[in-house]
């Protein structure tokens, strides 16, 4: 496989992200961990169709460690993303939790064979700028985000960026073992929901339509596509291109009559296309000396 084509197939993972917030309206009011039970239990069921293409076999032989790792990924991102939007749900909680794609192009740089030019990092930066304008179009509030909140935001950034960049790593492990993880993160899911929740189920077929629609694509394709994307793409690009997701979930909402269009929008667009446009041509340069 192509670099290209990896990279693609990682950005379709960004496309399915995008109708993530969608989604999860239509599907309340499903508690968190409930809803993250049930479509990571989909999407781990699709997994089991196509691991079954290529043979269970390929699951065999692969380290604890490996499995250890994408189930802590997964479930631990879902699990410090929803408890730091519990204790400090505000805008500013989700910019300091959307600050993986940028961590994502940091930690590249470690990885070996790779390069870190100076266009990445200025494009990571300016398309953050533009995410920033997304999560804060409705205000700061100088008052409502607490430390804690704050901090479980990082930590969520921090895991999946590393979780993504240590997939790099990983690159002769098949993708089939997402599989694993999804179902292994359902199963603590589902835990948590017990713990922590009431369960409250979808309301009507259209709430049963949006988790099924989650657990195909936002909570279950999307981390198989990203696993590719992360193994065999350009990562840094990757990194960038991942701070359209939010513009395009504000898009997808603005279709669905949910979020009025603004200006803002519009200047966020430039800013994203703008540092995806600087870290493509740092990655063109970086093939090109390579």
């Amino acid at each position: 496989m192509t670099t290209g084509r990896a990279t693609a197939i990682g950005f379709s993972a960004i496309l399915m992200w995008a109708l993530l917030a969608l989604f999860t309206i239509g599907s309340a009011p499903v508690p968190p961990f409930l809803l993250n039970a049930l479509c990571f239990g989909i999407g781990g069921g699709i997994g089991l169709i196509w691991t079954a293409r290529r043979g269970f076999g390929v699951l065999r032989g692969v380290p604890w460690k490996v499995y250890a790792f994408g189930t802590l990924g997964l479930f631990g991102y879902h699990f410090l993303y929803f408890t730091a939007f519990r204790i400090a749900p505000t805008a500013e909680t989700g910019l300091i939790a959307y600050l993986w794609p940028l961590f994502i192009v940091l930690f590249s740089g470690l990885l070996p064979g790779e390069r870190l030019r100076p266009l990445h990092i200025v494009g990571a930066l300016i398309a953050f700028g533009g995410a920033a304008l997304i999560v804060l179009r409705g205000g700061v509030d100088p008052g409502g985000a607490s430390a804690p909140g704050l901090l479980l935001g990082f930590a969520c950034a921090i895991t999946w960026a590393a979780y993504s960049v240590v997939s790099r790593r990983l690159g002769e492990v098949p993708t089939e073992t997402v599989t694993v993880f999804c179902l292994a993160t359902a199963v603590l899911s589902l835990v948590a929901h017990l713990a922590l929740e009431q369960t409250v189920w979808p309301d009507g077929a259209l709430g049963w339509l949006a988790v099924l629609a989650l657990g195909l694509g936002p909570v279950g394709a999307a981390f198989f596509t990203w696993d590719i994307g992360m193994k065999k793409g350009d990562i840094q690009l990757l990194g960038v291109a991942s701070y359209a997701a939010p513009l395009l979930s504000t898009l997808a909402l603005i279709a669905a009559g949910i979020t009025p269009a603004t200006p803002v929008i519009g200047v966020a667009a430039v800013l994203i296309a703008g540092g995806a446009a600087l870290a493509a041509r740092a990655s063109a340069a970086k093939a090109k000396s390579t």
